[in-house]
């Protein structure tokens, strides 16, 4: 199955120049859904993996499938303001902009192993904040795996520390 068939292009979102890749075709298909899935857990099935870390928004749909298929917790790392109890954040540089996340201060325990997920590794602003969220709790980041990759933007290089994997690389 090509995962790649079920990503949709949209031009000048959300603002203009930016390519935006849209996953909602991908969410819509249970096979495809399944497939993309699978392949974000095959070299995780030996790893112990204690709690998954998700991005506000889209990293929560295949964040806790993730979490479910690898009996692990699932903790939401969201925007401002968004979560009930005490949070620590971190600020980070998009392509378009800047924003902060936030992770709730008892998430993550000292010495858990946590996969990081998120739907979209571009600048790598996004990725390398979530990464100092876990390990400012005492996380031990096991992947940071993405669906898709823009690999002109490099933002490898800001996570180059941690095993990287994307299902779909442009």
């Amino acid at each position: 199955m090509m995962i790649e068939n079920y990503i949709r292009d949209i031009q000048d979102f959300p603002k203009k120049g930016i390519l935006f890749k849209d996953i909602t075709p991908l969410l819509n298909d249970p096979k495809a859904r399944e497939e993309c899935l699978k392949l974000l857990v095959t070299d995780l099935k030996e790893e112990k993996i204690d709690v998954v870390v998700g991005a506000e928004s889209r990293g929560f749909f295949f964040g806790m499938l993730i979490a479910q298929e690898l009996n692990a917790g699932f903790v939401p790392i969201r925007k401002p303001n968004k979560l009930p109890a005490e949070t620590i954040s971190a600020s980070y540089a998009l392509e378009y902009g800047t924003d902060s996340l936030e992770i709730h201060t008892d998430a993550i325990k000292k010495g858990d192993r946590v996969l990081i997920h998120d739907d979209v590794l571009a600048t790598g602003g996004t990725a390398k904040a979530m990464c100092e969220l876990v390990e400012s709790l005492g996380g031990e980041i096991v992947q940071v795996n993405f669906l898709m990759e823009i690999e002109f933007l490099r933002g490898r290089e800001k996570i180059k520390n941690y095993p990287v994997f994307s299902v779909l690389k442009y």
